[in-house]
């Protein structure tokens, strides 16, 4: 959550810091804030709440000359959304400002501290305490007065800061928030995403927890905060700046719905062969120790979350362990008996989800073998693992997910038939014919979007139900999950996601003709009693909308509207099911005028707990 993007080098820094967040608003629109240090010396900040277009809008005819700044897109946790309270932050002198991602956990403490030694702090934000401990430790050395405010500071943080007397130097630094160093030929760069680097350089380095990198044009040094030197890598990223544009779609939802097939063939390439056979070299490592695992443990949040129902039921289904998914918010507080026989399997598109990373930390404490599903190359939760699988998705710049949720479910597919040919429990047989409906997927995928064309004609004829309740069984279960999220998420209409057998228990109350079902009814071994849960629902008069596997002969019996699907294994079912439901909650949006690509109150990687 919150963007930053910070400049310094011989163009112009305002249009490329507006175009920076421009590439990051996704991360938060509650406010948005820019501060240049102008040719003259001058600081000059201004500041807006509301979408970006608003600061856009307040600067649009007095944005001085620079060649050095940072600027911020906020999602609010302390402080509501208001100017005062939007980023930078400016310290008492008027000469240091300061941008924030995360929360200073002792800030109070420190607010306290600060206001008693005459300090004046005006907003209700975590962050200005930071500005002012920098004005305090301040002697010449903006980076060393960094690190020394930042040694005061506890919690999660990604730092920009800037000194209008040094007018070349940013300063940068990080603690469990994401923040990116871009370099290229006499400037350098800051951001909390590669996206916002793209147009201007693919060299970039991932600065690691507790890294402070001081950027001059010239190029950047990096230590811990006691000021010791540390080595990083520069990465050369590999995708274009272009894949995290609309591409001609009139939102990014519905461009990244589209580029499932693709997102499918690059996450299944190199791990499924021409013969059939299964290659997940990143396990390769961990042969051994998934042969001793005696229980699977599987940590994520929202959409990962939902992804991790299917990878738990297929690892104990197919190996016979114990598996279970335990939401991140949940593991650490309440912690499930944890040892050196335990496997973590972490999942998190951003790989900096907080609410993760903080109980897989746990988990290593305890001596787990811990494997990260991820989809973002140098986060965070990398360097907990002890195995990485990418996603190989690229870019997913909407705030609600879709093709990460598919390929997190493809990963963690061949993950779990891994760990079953590791442990002896996955007949050749069996892996030939998983392997190959994997490489049939991504053509199953665009089928099931050939398939979709009517959803945007069934949104419009639903669009006034009072809500929606969502149901499945098995496999089908998460899908129903995912798609009652997606529904809520971007159209901000109720839905609910229930295991199907569940409704007679409490939720049928909730059916009427204005409350439709929405049953995921895939082909698969609970096939029949899915269908008498419709039935239960039909005699309350609610309307149905099912999602079917082509070729199912009785499904129109019963349901009033049917989404096809092509038919495949029923461990894949979910990636096939999601894709109409993922188009019926992007067009129920779209009927309601919401905001798709950026919902109220959401953001897309939260990393705070």
């Amino acid at each position: 959550m919150c963007g930053i993007v910070g400049y310094t080098g011989p163009r112009a820094a305002g249009p490329i810091l507006m175009e920076g967040l421009r590439r990051l608003e996704y991360r938060g629109y509650d406010s948005a804030g820019i501060a240049l240090v102008t040719e003259a010396g001058d600081l000059f900040v201004e500041k807006k709440a509301g979408k970006l277009a608003n600061l856009a809008a307040a600067i649009a005819d007095r944005t001085p000359s620079s060649g050095i700044g940072l600027a911020h897109t906020r999602w609010a946790t302390h402080g509501r959304p208001n100017d005062l309270n939007a980023h930078p932050h400016v310290d008492c002198t008027g000469e240091i400002t300061v941008i924030h991602n995360g929360i200073i956990e002792n800030f109070r403490e420190l607010r306290d501290e600060l206001e008693a030694r005459g300090h004046r702090l005006s907003s209700e934000t975590d962050t200005e305490a930071l500005a002012h401990l920098v004005e305090e430790a301040y002697a010449g050395d903006l980076a060393a007065a960094t690190r020394a405010a930042l040694a005061r500071a506890q919690g999660a943080y990604a730092v920009a800061v800037m000194h209008r007397a040094e007018p070349d130097r940013l300063v940068g630094a990080r603690m469990n928030v994401p923040l990116v160093v871009g370099v290229a030929d006499g400037e350098s760069f800051l951001a909390s995403d590669v996206a916002a680097l793209l147009p201007h350089t693919r060299r970039v380095v991932f600065l690691e927890e507790g890294d402070v990198a001081d950027l001059r044009p010239w190029g950047v040094a990096i230590t811990d905060v006691a000021g010791a030197p540390r080595e990083r890598a520069v990465t050369e990223i590999t995708w274009t700046a272009e894949a995290a544009e609309k591409g001609g779609f009139p939102h990014f939802m519905l461009k990244e719905i589209h580029e499932q097939p693709q997102a499918l063939r690059q996450c299944l390439a190199g791990r499924v062969t021409a013969d059939d056979e299964l290659r997940v070299d990143e396990l390769a490592p961990l042969a051994d120790v998934l042969r001793g695992i005696t229980r699977v443990e599987l940590v994520a949040c929202g959409t990962a979350s939902y992804a991790s129902l299917v990878g738990a039921a297929l690892i104990e289904r197919w190996t016979g362990l114990p598996a279970r998914l335990t939401v991140g918010s949940e593991f650490r507080y309440s912690p499930p008996p944890l040892d050196a026989s335990t496997l973590v399997i972490a999942v998190t598109q951003s790989g900096e989800t907080a609410d993760t990373i903080a109980p897989t930390r746990y988990a290593r404490e305890q001596g787990c073998p811990i494997v990260a599903v991820t989809n973002t190359v140098g986060s965070a939760i990398t360097r907990e693992a002890d195995a990485v699988l990418f996603l190989q998705a690229g870019p997913e710049i909407a705030v609600a997910a879709s093709k990460t949720f598919t390929t997190q479910v493809a990963t963690l597919v061949m993950v779990a038939a891994a760990i079953a040919r590791a442990r002896g429990a996955f007949g050749a047989a069996e892996e030939r014919a998983l392997v190959a409906s994997l490489r049939a997927l991504p053509d199953a995928a665009q089928r099931a979007l050939d398939a979709s064309a009517g959803v945007r004609d069934l949104a419009r004829r639903y669009v006034n139900s009072r809500g929606f309740m969502f149901v499945g069984r098995g496999t089908s279960y998460p899908a129903a999950l995912e798609g009652a999220l997606k529904l809520k998420e971007v159209s901000y209409v109720h839905a609910e996601g229930y295991a199907a057998g569940e409704l007679k228990h409490g939720p049928i109350s909730l059916l009427d003709v204005e409350c439709p079902l929405v049953a995921v009814a895939t082909r698969s071994s609970v096939y029949d009693k899915l269908i008498s849960n419709i039935l239960e629902g039909r005699a309350r008069d609610a309307r149905v909308i099912a999602v079917a596997t082509e070729g199912d002969a009785q499904i129109e019996r019963y349901a009033d509207d049917v989404l096809w699907v092509p038919d495949t294994v029923e461990a894949l079912s979910p990636i096939l099911a999601i894709i109409p439901l993922q188009l019926f909650a992007y067009h129920t949006a779209v009927a309601r005028g919401t905001d798709v690509d950026q919902p109220r109150n959401l953001a897309k990687s939260v990393t705070v707990e």
